[in-house]
């Protein structure tokens, strides 16, 4: 008889059978599962936010039916910071990625200070602790942002694969200062979207769903975030946090060009959270392939 012959050979997956005969089906199969844990794990990123909501529909609520000794907007500035505190306290947010979070808070208070005085949009109900006649509040609403990037991190294990360190950043902070500057000069708001779609070209994002990598490019995930941040101000709206000037004489659908100002602003955000996860060391990631691969030994006699 021959002698025993020991070869290695690299298979994908976790058997020998073929992988056109396995691993669509599989992956069909376990879709729908993997798209109810990802619907979970995205709500547990959202938890600020959504705490946000709801304070926002109670205090709606109640300010609408009664009339509390204190004004609204001052109420739900109590109650987002004991939000905040309770997040730190149960350990959901870190002291660095507050002091990020703290950071885009400011960021978004100094854009509302301005957007309010040029009349672009109004705070209709009532409260005292105001800076440039913009409640303290409604930089938490930005500081939701932060906060849900940051608990992407965690809870969807994320890393980022080709991010251009500077490029994007310099392309966040013109995104921002065009907020200002447009309403002087030119709006270049389609030069800086193309510009991160140059220098995110070829970047990804992997994340972990159920034990399993997944990857989608990060221009793609820019834009889906812009689009819910563009669903969760309408919302917002309905609940009178804010008024644009064409909903004085009631409530409708935010103009969709606030999509893609959304989907331009959270780059400003998600710079400044990858700067920490960055320096943790967690933000760079090769990302596992769609398919795990082992090496196998198959023994032929």
């Amino acid at each position: 008889m021959p002698p025993s012959v020991s070869r290695t050979v690299e298979v994908r997956h976790t058997s020998v059978v073929p992988e056109t005969t396995r691993l669509p089906l599989s992956r069909w199969r376990l879709l729908p599962r993997r798209l109810v844990q990802f619907a979970l794990l995205e709500l547990a990123c959202c938890a600020f936010a959504i705490a946000i909501f709801v304070g926002l529909a109670v205090s709606a609520l109640i300010w609408s039916h009664t009339d509390p000794p204190i004004a609204r907007y001052d109420a739900l500035l109590i109650y987002v910071v004991v939000v905040q505190i309770a997040f730190v306290a149960l350990k959901q947010e870190t002291w660095r990625e507050l002091g990020v979070i703290c950071t885009f808070h400011l960021i978004g208070l100094a854009l509302e200070v301005f957007k309010v005085r040029t009349g672009s949009w109004a705070y209709p109900d009532a409260g005292a602790v105001r800076i440039g006649g913009v409640p303290v509040f409604s930089g938490f609403m930005y500081a939701s942002v932060g906060s849900y990037i940051c608990q992407a991190f965690r809870r969807l294990d994320l890393h980022v694969g080709g991010f251009r360190w500077w490029p994007v950043s310099l392309l966040a902070v013109a995104a921002y200062l065009n907020f200002f500057t447009h309403h002087v000069i030119v709006d270049l708001r389609w030069v800086i979207a193309a510009g991160f779609l140059i220098a995110l070209w070829g970047s990804a994002v992997h994340f972990t769903v159920g034990g399993d990598r997944y990857w989608m490019p990060t221009t793609v995930a820019f834009i889906l975030i812009g689009g819910f941040l563009w669903l969760a101000e309408n919302l917002a709206t309905a609940l009178s946090a804010w008024r644009y000037p064409d909903q004085a004489d009631g409530w409708h659908l935010v103009h969709a060009g606030k999509f893609g100002s959304w989907a331009l602003l959270i780059s400003l955000s998600f710079v400044l959270v990858a700067a920490v996860k960055a320096k943790e060391g967690t933000l760079y990631g090769r990302g596992l392939p769609r398919v795990t691969r082992r090496r196998l030994r198959i023994a032929e006699t």
